[in-house]
């Protein structure tokens, strides 16, 4: 796996891991990658649930969160949004925004409008298919949280996001020797996992006392890989992150 490269374009990267994209079509992401950036800082709402859904968000830089909030001041995190992943490619359909999405620390994205994205996906149909296979793993992600809050117990739980998030960072090259970027308070572990913040404490210090991570301010080492996907009993099938074959294959399988 090849390391991080600030100037690389992570949403080409990001696509490749579901479509491999020719040379123009790359091009093209580029022109999207290196267009303007709007700023966020951290812990501030980038669109909030009722917001009318003007555009598709492209995360360039920096984590964000989706989240939802009741009434009495719960919150429960429903995602997270790494650079190169787009802010949901279909939001603008849909006349409210149904969810916020919240910067965990510092971020920038580009700002997508819908006739851009129409454009670009008629003038480039692998880029569409690639975002087409990104939405369908994202949908994945989302039916593996319902299953961590319904049946992992709380060991299990951190484990898997864990695993989850070494697996996601490392296909955009944001990985080195088993460390990474972790900007994830333990509040807010506690509100993706369903948990108390003390439970995310104690469950933090489990798997440091069994010498599977190492957390340092945020910055998080997987000690043991293997050992942790154990112990999640993680899959990283769902995640769906295998370049898919060329159209000339698919096609000969169907003939």
């Amino acid at each position: 796996m090849r390391r991080f490269d600030p100037s690389e374009n992570l949403l080409v990267r990001k696509m490749e891991a579901f479509v491999r994209l020719p040379e123009e079509d790359k091009a093209a992401l580029d022109r999207v990658w290196r267009g303007n950036r709007q700023s966020v800082s951290a812990q501030c709402d980038i669109v909030q649930e009722g917001d009318p859904p003007r555009w598709m968000r492209v995360i360039a830089k920096g984590w964000a969160c989706r989240y939802k909030m009741l009434v009495d001041g719960r919150r429960q995190i429903t995602g997270f949004f790494l650079p190169g992943d787009m802010c949901d490619l279909n939001i603008f359909l849909l006349p409210r925004m149904d969810y916020s999405i919240r910067a965990l620390e510092p971020v920038q994205y580009i700002a997508l409008s819908p006739f851009e994205c129409e454009k670009l996906m008629a003038a480039h149909p692998l880029v569409l298919r690639a975002w087409w296979r990104e939405t369908l793993a994202n949908a994945a992600i989302q039916r593996e949280w319902t299953v961590n809050l319904g049946q992992r117990s709380a060991l299990e739980r951190l484990a898997h996001l864990l695993c989850e998030l070494h697996i996601r960072l490392k296909v955009i090259g944001m990985v080195s020797d088993d460390v990474f970027d972790f900007p994830i308070t333990q509040l807010e572990l506690a509100d993706t996992l369903g948990l108390t913040a003390v439970h995310v404490s104690r469950t933090l210090k489990e798997l440091r006392t069994r010498n599977l991570i190492r957390l340092r301010g945020h910055r998080l080492c997987i000690a043991d890989f293997h050992e942790l996907c154990r112990i999640a009993m993680f899959d990283a099938n769902y995640l769906h992150l295998e370049p898919e074959r060329s159209i000339p294959e698919l096609q000969a399988d169907c003939a």
